[in-house]
């Protein structure tokens, strides 16, 4: 049951552009499945089979030519070994389109593709479904930032068939766990985390730690939209600075987690510099926090921050879309001023608000307000994403947004 991806525009256009395109991204968001719909007449091949990396590791030249371009690579990072080799076909034959490399991201595999194949390849990131790809409404993306924002401020109706937002946040957004094919949601993220461990951990994680590495993945995760404490998450794991610093670097690169950095342009005011975790699929985050209903999920202490982590994700996932995703930013002061979201866009910077309320007025975007008055943009235009069906202003320039148009 295919679902269109908010990806597939930029991924026609990289295929006439480029002799290779990338498509990186956590494992179980869909890469095969989109990269096998939009290359039909590619030939595939796995790297994930032990006789068929053996093949591409023991004989690149051999492997290459019986598996001739057009054709589907996954799971590059098994063999990365290989992109010297492809490299040297791409100077031969400049013909875009040729090669679809896929793989989760790792520091050895884009550092190679990077080094490898730069100009020679588009790099993508594909990650588990947004609410548009939820609701099939991916078709009709904005394309480009101000576009979608401009469809956020047009009153557009909350579409029609929504759903909760508990249902939401539990369920996330991996395609297995969205469309029902995963018998159990408890078993099915079990399994994917133990499959992480196993494939993408164990190698980058001495065995003695992988029981510290798994601590340390649900204390991260009660952790989610808070500013990065890294000292004090070594001190509760028991293990060095160091290592808790390159285990987060593994979550980021394998795509599980990502950083909003803090707005760097001083207002007048002194300004935190740590930055704010957030995981990329909430249905993860609720499996590691032992949420597993919905009722548990929006009714704990967690509500606020699970809604938080769902939202920004989201706009990260759109501005990803772009390749715009280091546009998004937080915003907090030493005296308490935080705006969640601040989007830099054309010289210009988008305020955005997360609540999760059904009621939205203008005591809940004070600190928009205040923020448009310390940055000297009182006609910033500005969102509330919220559970509120009320679409409309709530002061001058802001803009309620129910979560289901993002």
């Amino acid at each position: 049951m295919y679902r269109a991806r908010l990806l597939e525009k930029p991924f026609f256009d990289a295929v006439k552009s480029f002799p290779a395109v990338f498509i990186g991204g956590p494992r179980r968001s869909g890469k095969t499945t989109l990269s096998k719909r939009l290359g039909p007449k590619y030939q595939y091949v796995l790297l994930d089979e032990l006789d068929v990396r053996k093949y591409a590791a023991e004989d690149p030249r051999g492997f290459l030519d019986r598996y001739a371009p057009p054709v589907i690579i996954d799971e590059i990072q098994n063999v990365p070994e290989l992109l010297s080799y492809i490299k040297a076909r791409i100077d031969a034959d400049k013909t875009p389109g040729q090669w679809i490399l896929t793989g989760s991201q790792q520091w050895a595999l884009m550092k190679g593709i990077g080094e490898t194949l730069a100009g020679r390849i588009a790099i993508l990131h594909l990650y588990p479904f947004a609410i548009t790809e939820i609701q099939k409404n991916a078709g009709r993306q904005a394309v480009n930032f101000e576009a979608f924002l401009d469809r956020l401020k047009s009153g557009q109706h909350v579409v029609h068939h929504k759903m909760s937002v508990g249902e939401w946040i539990l369920k996330g957004g991996y395609p297995e766990a969205v469309l029902g094919l995963a018998t159990a949601r408890k078993t099915w993220f079990s399994s994917y985390v133990q499959t992480y461990i196993d494939r993408d951990v164990r190698g980058n994680v001495r065995d003695g730690n992988l029981r510290d590495f798994e601590r340390f993945i649900g204390l991260l995760a009660a952790r989610t939209a808070q500013q990065l404490n890294a000292a004090a998450l070594a001190t509760e794991v028991g293990v060095s600075l160091p290592t808790i610093k390159s285990w987060l670097s593994l979550l980021e690169a394998n795509g599980l987690i990502f950083f909003l950095m803090p707005y760097h342009s001083n207002f007048g005011k002194r300004l935190i510099k740590a930055p704010k975790c957030y995981f990329m699929d909430t249905g993860l985050l609720c499996y590691l926090v032992g949420l597993q209903d919905s009722d548990h999920a929006m009714q704990g202490p967690m509500a606020g921050a699970l809604f938080e982590t769902a939202c920004v994700a989201q706009m990260y996932k759109r501005l990803s879309v772009w390749g715009d995703e280091r546009a998004l930013y937080y915003f907090r002061s030493s005296d308490g001023l935080e705006v969640d979201m601040l989007i830099e866009q054309g010289g210009r910077i988008f305020p955005v608000e997360v609540k999760l309320s059904s009621t939205v007025d203008s005591s809940k975007v004070a600190n928009v307000i205040k923020w448009r008055e310390v940055a000297n943009q009182k006609n910033a235009a500005s969102l509330v994403i919220s559970t509120s069906t009320n679409a409309g202003d709530i002061a001058r320039g802001i803009r309620n947004v129910h979560f289901s148009l993002l």
